[in-house]
């Protein structure tokens, strides 16, 4: 299976599969000097791991990472040589006998039968190479791109989880790690609704989908190219290789179809350093493919969990029609942990777009631009 890596000079290799022993990453192109604690790496997978609540799989995966190649240890700190880096984390709470009864049987809505076409073979135990336990590695390999761009943060939001959203007017980015909010919502007054929601959901042996939003501070404008490596079209190819996800808008996205030329536009003044000062940011931070140093919005759907307990319709291998109730631990709304996947993809794009412009005019642009 080729099709492993993503990048171009901050470049990601993922490996594993849900049911073997390990996966991991090797991230091949980080400079060298970027510092950093092992601490910072399992804060990030300890946000995704499963099993963290009644509302997410409870498959019990400690999700400890290892550190193998790529760095030396300076104190409590770890410093990158320039070498690749490869990281491994073990599974160690698999239940492969939940999936004997589908090792012939294909499930609405998953990889089964199109993996089954395209390489005549399938790791049936909870999707192999297609779960989303790949995602871990990734989690992982963003924890380091965010060290990569001086200045850099980006954050993650549950904006809406099936038909309920939150109400933007509450928004409060402190909440979202708050211990007793269980979806990454940044309104307060949206923890209850959705845990009704999807309270009934579950019980119901049901899925719903969501809608994620990520927002990167502190990117450096002139980030990204005008024709075929245009910074949102990597992001967007970047959150659309995640698991489950269907859809993907920078800005206003799709809702900009519905604005004028006068509304959607980001109009200008001069600032006092110099630099241009924009008075909206409807292009979501990036403009011909381009960053123009304002926060990079972007979102991403997340279908419903396609493993579920309601019988399906579908077929299995040898032709017939079969009845499918998929068994084992899964989410009942998989988008919720699809906010740290989302920064770390997001991260990974923006790492590699740094190094990609500073390889090729040898400056460093500040926030708003002016070349150093």
């Amino acid at each position: 299976m080729s099709h492993n890596t993503f990048g171009h000079l901050f470049r990601v290799t993922t490996w594993g599969e849900s049911h073997g022993p390990a996966l991991g990453c090797v991230v091949d192109g980080c400079p060298p000097g970027i510092r950093f604690r092992l601490k910072d790496i399992q804060d990030e997978l300890d946000r995704r791991r499963p099993g963290t609540s009644r509302f997410v799989t409870q498959r019990r995966e400690p999700d400890q990472v290892r550190v193998l190649s790529g760095v030396l240890e300076d104190g409590d700190e770890l410093v990158t040589t320039g070498t690749p880096v490869s990281m491994m984390i073990e599974n160690v709470d698999q239940r492969s006998k939940d999936y004997g009864e589908i090792a012939r049987q294909f499930r609405p809505g998953h990889a089964d039968w199109t993996y089954q076409t395209k390489y005549g073979i399938r790791d049936y135990r909870g999707g192999g190479r297609s779960s989303a336990r790949e995602t871990a590695a990734r989690v992982a390999a963003g924890a380091l791109a965010r060290r990569v761009v001086p200045g850099l943060s980006v954050h993650g939001a549950v904006v809406a989880i099936g038909e309920k959203d939150i109400d933007r007017a509450n928004w409060d980015w402190n909440f979202i790690e708050a211990a007793d909010n269980p979806f990454f919502t940044p309104d307060p007054a949206s923890v209850p609704v959705f845990s009704d929601y999807l309270d009934t959901v579950r019980k119901a042996g049901s899925s719903v989908g969501a809608i994620v939003e990520i927002v990167a501070e502190g990117v450096p404008a002139g980030l990204g190219a005008p024709v075929y490596a245009k910074l949102d079209q990597d992001i967007a190819s970047g959150l659309m290789s995640i698991n489950a996800v269907k859809g993907v808008e920078i800005g206003e996205g799709f809702a900009a179809a519905r604005l004028t030329g006068e509304d959607n536009g980001d109009e200008m003044r001069m600032g006092n350093d110099g630099n241009p000062v924009f008075l909206s940011n409807h292009a979501g931070g990036i403009l011909g493919g381009i960053s123009t140093g304002q926060p990079i919005v972007a979102r991403f759907a997340v279908k419903p969990t396609s493993s579920i307990l309601t019988p399906r319709r579908s077929v299995d291998l040898d032709g017939k029609d079969v009845k499918i109730m998929t068994k084992g631990r899964h989410d009942p709304c998989v988008g919720i942990r699809a906010v740290p996947i989302g920064e770390a993809m997001v991260a990974c794009v923006i790492a590699d777009h740094y190094l990609r412009h500073r390889g090729q005019t040898g400056r460093v642009w500040g926030n708003r631009g002016g070349g150093q």
